[in-house]
């Protein structure tokens, strides 16, 4: 898959907000003393099995998830809190294939005036949940240094879920260096975090844009 227009937005949380949300199996990861949450708007393309051409752009479409960093037995990667996209067909395969809490919701991307992205997303559900914004990139690409934040929130190559009737899955990633820019966000509404009862801090989010990247994804396997 190609996934485009990223933006990476965080906000610290205390690990005690996030750890009913964590399986005991996963240790919180943590930057500065805190643990982190992040909403990421982008769009995918090019959505396929490996190896497997499909014609005509089908599998094409925005998403945004709410994310927090996780290791187990050390090894680092992502835990969604959700994750909801534009493609009804992709929600139920990361459902089935990942175990992932991935839901369709009605998801609008332009590209706007001046380099702005216009991104709206909205579920309505038994936890509506709605992201309406812009957001642009402000500055050159350069790659996150080793131990800095940016290496925490994107050098994340696994991806943890919970598996139906218990345990635990991870799923690999492989993808060069993520190409990251400074970004400016223009939010005019955010109930990502709100939609799993968590309130973030009264402060500017801590915010990355990166243009493009490559992604493979492994098939998930039991770890727990």
């Amino acid at each position: 898959m190609d996934w485009h227009d990223l933006l990476f937005a965080h906000w610290p949380l205390a690990v005690e907000q996030l750890r009913p949300f964590i399986p005991s199996g996963l240790e919180i990861d943590t930057w500065g003393g805190v643990a982190w949450l992040g909403v990421v708007p982008f769009r995918m393309t090019n959505v396929r099995p490996l190896g497997l051409r499909l014609p005509g752009g089908r599998f094409a479409y925005g998403e945004i998830n709410v994310r927090t960093y996780v290791r187990r037995h050390g090894r680092p990667g992502v835990w969604f809190l959700s994750l909801h996209g534009q493609d009804h067909l992709a929600a139920w395969a990361a459902r089935r294939a990942f175990h992932l809490p991935y839901w369709y919701a009605d998801v609008r991307v332009r590209h706007a005036a001046d380099g702005w992205i216009d991104f709206a997303s909205r579920h309505d559900g038994a936890r509506t949940a709605l992201f309406r914004g812009r957001y642009r990139p402000t500055g050159p690409v350069a790659f996150a240094a080793a131990g800095s934040f940016e290496a925490f929130v994107t050098d994340r190559l696994a991806l943890y879920a919970a598996r139906r009737g218990g345990g635990l899955l991870r799923a690999d990633v492989e993808h060069a260096p993520w190409p990251l820019q400074p970004a400016e966000l223009d939010l005019t509404l955010d109930t990502m975090a709100a939609s799993h009862g968590l309130e973030l801090a009264d402060a500017p989010p801590h915010l990355l844009f990166s243009r493009h990247l490559a992604v493979t994804g492994r098939r998930a396997v039991r770890v727990g």
